[in-house]
């Protein structure tokens, strides 16, 4: 058996149960395979590869709380610091009731990955909570982020592990949980990002993985020898991902024709091309409704109860939603309708399946680790303004971003041809962050 095989059948073995951790490990050391056996014997000396699928510590705790009829409630807590080769642990917080260890591993080790293209000094971690901050009162939500501080401190610090947020925690929990951070240790440090302006955030973040994302289609379509100008998108989501990504997408000339929740997705012929519309997304999410229905009714557009959008015909698609939302008979569909290009901007929205049908049948696929690293990148801006007690205009950080976007795509691009891939940017993206991983765990010894 050769060595990816037995990392993959030990993977399996040593983590039992924990199905989407198994699928990013296949997912990404299948792409690997060339840069494996080219060093296969260093690497097999070094672990490399059992180091490298089994997190440096996972943590998981109680979080007791108290509602607000005065009933205890329990959630677990939960922190995966994946990979610190290349400096602090980098990833963000989740608040969902779907969080468990086999989420946070794999988002953890696919973190590991995306900081790695970004070119910042950033390990890979993941972590969260099965907490639903849905429905929830402002001191309920208080009293949760609270008592999961209570424990999680002592893993974190600007020079430890730098946790963001992620599904379920935005600004509002952010806040909540910097200042606990803050009465429990007394030290006013940027230990946390995605922080309000008044309190050490950056410009730009709250549309940076939309703005990334579309920087990184713009730079593949160049390379195609395309552009955004004039073609239709289709995406998935509300939040602030999908919404940078419209911005971006319309100002440079495309149009986004659907947006979906929960409940089903609508279809704007015309495009999502207003400043009324665009807003009115931020106004869905801030209504905590989670129905998208909500845009059809104010625009008459139609709307697709219980439907994702992927049978709509469009040039270029762009999941911004969840893992797994792109399964085999969506990818059918995709290849039936002709789509040139699928852009991953959630995390792993794609099953291995239909990821492997979409690549076979010509689509040209970029994957979530590099075309959702804008958000990262600028939380990694975020760390460095805090260092320097110093913030940049948006201006700045926007065109950093941009610069970081177009490197991502290039080291991609060259990573795949160096390999004999050429234009498989998903084993691309996955080389190239692997490179810089393994070069810092070889320097630095067996640890």
């Amino acid at each position: 058996m050769n060595y990816v095989d037995e990392i993959l059948q030990r993977v399996k073995e040593q983590n039992p149960a924990q199905p989407e951790f198994h699928q990013t490990v296949e997912e990404v050391l299948e792409s690997l395979r060339p840069v494996i056996d080219r060093n296969e014997e260093a690497y097999r000396r070094n672990a490399i590869l059992e180091r490298m699928t089994a997190p440096d510590r996972a943590i998981q705790f109680r979080v007791a709380w108290v509602d607000d009829q005065g009933q205890a409630q329990v959630n677990y807590g939960y922190r995966v610091q994946f990979n610190g080769a290349i400096g602090p642990y980098k990833g963000g917080l989740r608040f969902h009731p779907s969080v468990n260890m086999s989420i946070m591993k794999f988002l953890g080790f696919e973190q590991t990955f995306k900081n790695s293209l970004t070119s910042l000094p950033m390990g890979g971690a993941k972590g969260g909570s099965d907490f639903d901050p849905r429905g929830k009162s402002d001191r309920e939500v208080m009293r949760f982020c609270q008592a999961f501080m209570d424990e999680l401190y002592k893993y974190v610090g600007a020079d430890m592990d730098v946790p963001a947020g992620d599904i379920g925690v935005g600004a509002r929990e952010v806040g909540y949980l910097f200042g606990q951070y803050k009465r429990l240790t007394s030290r006013y440090e940027g230990m946390i990002t995605g922080k309000g302006m008044s309190y050490g955030g950056s410009l730009i973040r709250p549309e940076a993985t939309g703005f990334g994302a579309v920087y990184y289609v713009n730079e593949m379509l160049k390379s195609f020898g395309d552009s955004i100008e004039g073609k239709t998108f289709a995406v998935s989501g509300f939040g602030n991902v999908a919404w940078g990504t419209v911005q971006k997408v319309t100002e440079l000339g495309g149009k986004v024709v659907t947006i979906s929740g929960p409940d089903g997705y609508i279809y704007d012929e015309d495009g999502i091309n207003t400043e009324e519309k665009i807003n009115f997304m931020l106004e869905m999410r801030a209504s905590g409704r989670d129905k998208v229905q909500d845009y059809a009714d104010k625009f008459g557009v139609p709307f697709f109860p219980g439907q994702k959008p992927w049978g709509v015909k469009a040039d270029i698609l762009m999941p911004c939603a969840t893992q797994n939302e792109i399964k085999m008979p969506e990818a059918e569909q995709i290849v039936a309708n002709g789509t040139k290009y699928y852009v991953e901007v959630a995390n792993m929205p794609t099953t291995n399946d239909a990821m492997a049908y979409l690549k076979k049948n010509g689509v040209i696929v970029a994957p979530s680790k590099a075309v959702n690293a804008g958000g990262v990148a600028v939380s990694g801006l975020e760390m460095s303004q805090n260092s320097m007690r110093y913030n940049w205009t948006a201006e700045e950080v926007d065109a950093k971003l941009k610069q970081i976007m177009k490197n991502i795509y290039w080291n991609s691009f060259n990573a795949a041809k160096e390999y004999g891939m050429e234009g498989d940017l998903v084993a691309g993206a996955n080389i190239a962050g692997f490179q810089k991983v393994v070069d810092a765990m070889m320097a630095q010894g067996v640890v």
